[in-house]
């Protein structure tokens, strides 16, 4: 589109169940060890979600489409957008979840998930129509484009030492943790989450250390 933003679609029931937030202060119902706010977590989704989506000034939420699109448009700073085209796009989407027999990727995927029980229970709403009253109301979240963290980095030696292309040693350069690809770097295949980046931190940065104290002497 050219902008550095971009728009997500979705409605109250899909929010309450998979929109969470990190942070202790954002999850009181787990840090307090709350059974009563665990349950209601499940049943009406995260308090702090729902403060977002009441006072974020990247949400907005409309009990039709048609007057979604116009609070979206009148986010300062949007570029204005086509209702007939979000139409189309959201009716497209629909269309998929009544079909059983459906190749489209997002539908697919939901489905998958919700064949893993916790995954049903407390993560992922079974598809419908994004535009389903029962769901309602719509909810529009302005999303920013960012870089959170690497997943690649310099090649290296078992010793930490950086590579050249052709794969020789760079002379006294060492690289670990993110610098090494530890941000992710496949070692731990298609999935990595926040802590698990640490153990691969920690042993890249002990590897390094001992080689640079060996090449000094």
């Amino acid at each position: 589109t050219g902008q550095d933003y971009t728009w997500f679609v979705l409605n109250s029931r899909i929010i309450a169940k998979e929109f969470g937030l990190s942070g202790q202060e954002q999850n009181p119902d787990l840090t307090g060890r709350s059974i009563r706010q665990v349950l209601e977590r499940g049943r009406k989704g995260p308090a702090p979600v729902h403060a977002f989506v009441d006072k974020g000034v990247d949400f907005v939420s409309a009990d039709t489409l048609r007057d979604l699109v116009t609070k979206m448009n009148a986010v300062p700073g949007v570029k204005p957008l086509d209702f007939d085209v979000v139409e189309a796009e959201v009716t497209a989407r629909d269309r998929e979840v009544a079909n059983r027999y459906t190749k489209d990727s997002q539908i697919t995927a939901i489905r998958a998930a919700r064949g893993y029980l916790a995954d049903r229970v407390s993560r992922v709403v079974a598809p419908h129509r994004l535009t389903d009253p029962k769901a309602g109301p719509l909810i529009a979240v302005k999303l920013h484009i960012l870089t959170r963290k690497s997943l690649g980095g310099l090649q290296t030696d078992l010793d930490s030492r950086a590579l050249h292309g052709d794969g020789s040693v760079f002379p006294g350069l060492y690289a670990a943790g993110e610098a090494a690809g530890f941000g992710g770097g496949g070692v731990h295949g298609y999935r990595s989450l926040e802590g698990t980046f640490l153990g691969g931190c920690v042993f890249s940065g002990r590897a390094a250390g001992r080689a640079a104290a060996k090449a000094v002497g």
